[in-house]
């Protein structure tokens, strides 16, 4: 699926939020600390299993899930949690932050920094209960997700911080790894970071998805999870085939099980019909293999092509 992408009213709205948060932090250093964020926004966190349900029987004693409500039956939001196989959730009547205790724990801290995200954006406290579909509309469900991703990414990387770090280096892989280093996040969210907020006249272009040459559950059509472009990729190309990408990937990638699957030239053709070279370069990461796709030049000025 190729990622949503918000208006600059409201990236602006998120941004301010983040910035009164890091404020009140006193613009810390990285890597961000969540538990003093919680403390700052006056934030409980705690623990369900999606295979046992003593923490819901504990704490939930009403709320809505699925347009239902909940009088001393925390059963049914564990049937809602596995339902949908959440991996957190955020609930705005008790300020109370459930992260599930089975996610690895570099995951854990992408999906407490998503749900803090909900709780500093006001407008949400009022369209959910919970992280599911049934309680919004699909389009307006996407669009706050979006939202607390986009906050999330302004939390976890400092703003402004990263995307200092970031242009000082030259884009690859290799340079996504050392920033995950620094600010202490996942290599899939600094390789989502890095697209989307460095290098901003740059055309570059991302995918996640599953090892090319090892199976995966992903199909034909649907190859990747995500398809991340940076706003020059987006301002100059049209959005690009999963399947043609697909093959692209698959032309240079080896079947090693681990690191550097490869990298080779690839053409994409832009809005105005003219054909342009990208370096495509692949990493697996033992569970994600991402692809990040470099401009290069336009096709006419590449020699022996």
């Amino acid at each position: 699926m190729h990622t949503i992408a918000l208006s600059r009213a409201t990236a602006g709205d998120i941004e301010r939020q983040v910035q009164k948060v890091l404020r009140g932090l006193g613009n810390p250093e990285p890597p961000l600390r969540l538990d003093d964020v919680r403390a700052l926004q006056r934030l409980d966190r705690g623990y369900y299993s999606s295979s046992e349900d003593g923490v819901l029987r504990e704490m939930i004693s009403r709320m809505t899930v699925a347009g239902q409500q909940i009088l001393a039956r925390p059963t049914l939001l564990l049937d809602v949690v596995r339902k949908f196989d959440l991996r957190a959730l955020y609930l705005p009547d008790r300020k109370r932050i459930l992260l599930d205790e089975a996610q690895p724990t570099p995951k854990q801290r992408w999906n407490e920094a998503h749900e803090i995200g909900h709780s500093i954006l006001d407008w949400h406290a009022d369209l959910m209960l919970g992280d599911h579909e049934q309680s919004l509309t699909p389009a307006c469900h996407a669009q706050i997700e979006a939202e607390a991703n986009y906050a999330a990414g302004q939390l976890l990387f400092l703003q402004d911080r990263f995307v200092s770090e970031a242009n000082d280096t030259a884009p690859a892989l290799d340079a996504v790894r050392a920033l995950k280093a620094g600010f202490g996040n996942t290599y899939t969210t600094t390789f989502w970071r890095y697209i989307e907020s460095s290098h901003g006249e740059l055309p570059m272009l991302g995918m996640i998805g599953g090892h090319p040459r090892r199976g995966s559950a992903l199909t034909t059509q649907m190859p990747f999870r995500y398809i991340i472009e940076s706003p020059a990729f987006r301002r100059m190309f049209p959005p690009s085939s999963p399947a043609a990408l697909q093959a692209i990937v698959k032309a240079y990638c080896g079947g090693q099980r681990a690191g550097p699957l490869g990298s080779g030239e690839a053409l994409l053709t832009d809005r105005n019909g003219i054909t342009h070279v990208f370096c495509f370069e692949s990493f697996f990461n033992s569970y994600d293999c991402l692809t990040l796709g470099i401009y290069q030049r336009p096709y006419a000025n590449a020699v022996g092509f």
